[in-house]
This record gives C-alpha cells, structure tokens and sequence, in this order.
C-alpha cells in the first residue's frame, strides 16, 4: 500500500474495502482468498433489513454470505440474499426458531431490526 499515490490507495479501499458493515454496525472482515471470491461469516440476525447482498468492485461482484445460526454454525451459503429471505428462510425459520427461542424470528426479514442481540426479556 504505501508504494501506490494516493488516488490509487483511495480507489482500492473504495473498490475493495477490507471490512462491510452489517446493518448492526459490525464490522466484518472480507475474506479475498477464499475459493469463490469476496467472503463474509455473519450469524443472521445481523443481516435482517438488508434486502440484497453487498458487493464489491463497484457493485460489479456480490460477495459470498456465510450465514451463521446464532450459536455461529453454517445454516446457508449464498450470493443471492434476496433469494434466500425469499425462499429459504421460511424454512431455516421454521427449523431454528425452535432451537434458538430466545432469538428474533420476525415473518418479514426485510423490515426487522437488524440484531447480535438475544429477545428482551418482559
């Protein structure tokens, strides 16, 4: 980095920026290196009110989602955020809502509070 002028360090952090920030303010490392390209782990409930997955590159390559069940285990790996919120959460839902009770499940991801948090208790 410190070989590139100044414009091209600017444009490479802005093109290819080292962390994404999820909607709970996290910040998240991107992983380069990994097999199919632009990578992320984040558990789910971060993700909710994000209606697409983040890109890179200028909006030119999507990056790879590992999506994490609260206890941070692999439930879905995906590119297609709105597809998933679409198609596969109702039954990813369905599945840990019952396992994680003490974690927000909302019917609609796209307009749900983003969390890292646990339910309030009454």
């Amino acid at each position: 980095m410190a070989l590139l002028p100044w414009s091209l360090r600017a444009r490479l952090e802005r093109e290819a920026p080292t962390h994404f920030e999820a909607p709970t303010g996290t910040m998240l490392a991107i992983d380069y290196g990994a097999e199919q390209g632009p990578t992320i782990a984040v558990r789910l409930q971060e993700l909710f009110g994000l209606a697409e997955s983040p890109r890179v590159a200028n909006g030119r390559v999507p990056i790879t989602l590992h999506l994490l069940s609260p206890a941070g285990r692999p439930i879905q790996v995906t590119q297609d955020l709105h597809g998933f919120w679409e198609r596969t959460y109702p039954e990813v839902k369905k599945e840990l809502k019952g396992r994680y009770p003490k974690h927000p499940w909302p019917d609609d991801p796209w307009s749900a509070v983003a969390t890292h948090r646990v339910k309030p208790r009454h």
